[in-house]
């Protein structure tokens, strides 16, 4: 049975807006956890609702193909538009080849500034690309950011587990709700012969969404045209959308609005 996840810490200070904001984590890099993240939003897009994308990684800008700064007007920062997407990122605040190494208090502050200083406008959802891992800044950017609920994702062998265990077990002692597991790089389908290969093992995103309590959201096949998209600013949602990893991507959009109802459903009791 899925765990029945516990209303998140409310929007409203910040961004109140927005209807629903989600996090896209990982406990490692290398599981591809952004494209997770991209092809998310621009799948609630594609659904008819109205999308912000935050990047507290670097890698959106690339994958989004998008470049420039952001203007400011009324002293807001207006976000940057992509494939109908509202984003702010790092990314666009540094030079491309600049190394960042920014400690949790400073991605803290970037983030606050990204909630508060941001001219979002009215949202339905707000995505947030984490960076990996479960350091000083994850657990710095869990408590400023008022979270709906979080996917993670991992990919089938133990390596990846282990760490998105991790993960796990932090964002629950911050009463984070966790919405589901996403396990990325399924499997292999051979472009010529159609033949399927569990590259990285198999039945890894069901063993830990079993041990959690939670659902497994979605498998996502390991494909090269998801790839080719990142690289070249349009993912394989907007630049095929009749594709396996394109339905993948509309099924996991489904299933996070449904987790994020639930949460939003429930009503915490009172005493007295």
């Amino acid at each position: 049975m899925a765990e029945t996840p516990r209303p998140g810490p409310s929007a409203a200070a910040f961004i109140p807006e927005v209807k629903h904001t989600v996090a896209v984590s990982s406990g490692k890099g290398g599981v591809g956890k952004s494209t997770v993240a991209v092809n998310l939003a621009l799948a609630l897009k594609q659904k008819g609702h109205a999308v912000g994308l935050v990047d507290v990684d670097v890698d959106v800008p690339l994958m989004m193909g998008t470049k420039g700064r952001p203007a400011m007007f009324d002293n807001k920062i207006l976000p940057i538009e992509a494939h109908g997407i509202k984003i702010m990122s790092i990314g666009l605040l540094v030079d491309a080849r600049e190394a960042l190494v920014w400690r949790g208090p400073m991605i803290h502050s970037a983030v606050q500034q990204f909630l508060r200083d941001v001219n979002w406008g009215p949202l339905d959802y707000l995505v947030f690309d984490m960076p990996p891992g479960t350091g000083d800044a994850q657990l710095s950017l869990s408590q400023v950011i008022p979270l709906g609920g979080v996917v993670m994702v991992t990919t089938p062998q133990e390596v990846a587990l282990l760490d998105v265990r991790k993960a796990l077990a932090m964002f629950r002692k911050l009463n984070v709700p966790i919405l589901g597991i996403v396990e990325n790089m399924s499997y292999f389908l051979a472009p010529d012969t159609g033949a399927r290969y569990a590259i990285f093992g198999e039945g890894g995103g069901d063993r830990v969404a079993e041990e959690f309590g939670v659902p497994l959201l979605t498998r996502i096949p390991l494909e090269m045209e998801t790839r080719k998209g990142g690289d070249t600013g349009v993912p394989i949602v907007v630049g095929q959308p009749s594709s396996a990893q394109a339905a993948a991507f509309l099924a996991l959009a489904s299933n996070v609005i449904e987790r994020l109802d639930a949460v939003s459903a429930l009503k915490l009791p009172t005493i007295g």
